[in-house]
């Protein structure tokens, strides 16, 4: 069954650099930069992207192409990254879910969908999630603070002082030195690889909480996940460990 691999981009406060590296993945995705990673992806992608932006009392999904590349809108920059459909939620957080899930079956055929605005987000579930941490100064909003502590990549300031950071998070830190962020190739390759290599620790541990029968799997099965997913054998033991999960009957001395 085809279910397209979501990126949800959220951030501390508004004008942090949302759009800016939403619209920088695309443009890797839709180059075929990533061709060194994602390899479950073809070498040119069908984009689509979401764009929230919350008001007060209405709540609508635009789909209008006129106004999607309506000059200077964020939906403009994410549909010239190369987006080929990109839909525009506009609601206050109250009537924000029913609309993505309009939205995403709208791009189920997607390859990938981009979700840019934080309460978009936590009703989509994305794959994986990146936040974008501000200066110290601007801090996080308090209705950003727990989608910042459920990312799996925060973008900061270099140096990425502790204080700056959300409490316990086991996010991956990408650390920059200017801002407002701009993001070159290279850095948008980066965090591209983190992406690929998080998301496939996640479904090795998907697959391990599976498959295991009482905290043990057998050494064949083991193998087997790692066999279906392209990966090290190494890597399948690095998450059973992590998860207390006991490999036993290892026949060749893999795990």
């Amino acid at each position: 069954m085809h279910k397209p691999f979501i990126i949800g981009v959220g951030g501390a406060h508004s004008s942090v650099g949302k759009t800016t590296l939403s619209a920088a993945l695309i443009r890797q995705f839709a180059t075929g930069r990533h061709s060194d990673c994602f390899k479950m992806l073809p070498a040119q992608p069908v984009i689509g992207a979401i764009k929230y932006t919350k008001t007060d009392l209405y709540a609508s999904l635009v789909d209008d192409e006129a106004i999607i590349a309506e000059k200077d809108k964020d939906t403009s920059k994410l549909s010239a990254a190369g987006a080929g459909k990109v839909l525009w939620i506009k609601s206050p957080k109250s009537g924000i879910e029913e609309l993505v899930s309009v939205a995403l079956s709208r791009l189920a055929d997607a390859d990938i969908i981009v979700i840019e605005g934080n309460s978009a987000i936590e009703f989509a579930k994305p794959d994986i999630v990146i936040f974008i941490i501000g200066t110290p100064e601007e801090g996080i909003k308090p209705s950003a603070e727990m989608l910042a502590g459920e990312a799996d990549i925060i973008i900061t300031l270099k140096p990425a002082a502790d204080a700056a950071l959300p409490a316990g998070t086991s996010a991956k830190i990408c650390a920059l030195d200017r801002y407002p962020y701009a993001f070159d190739d290279n850095e948008i390759f980066n965090i591209i690889t983190l992406m690929d290599n998080i998301s496939s620790t996640k479904e090795i541990k998907r697959l391990l909480t599976e498959r295991a029968v009482d905290a043990r799997l057998t050494c064949t099965a083991a193998r087997k996940i790692a066999e279906e997913l392209g990966v090290p054998y190494i890597e399948v033991g690095r998450a059973a460990n992590e998860l207390k999960i006991k490999i036993k009957n290892c026949e060749l001395g893999c795990f």
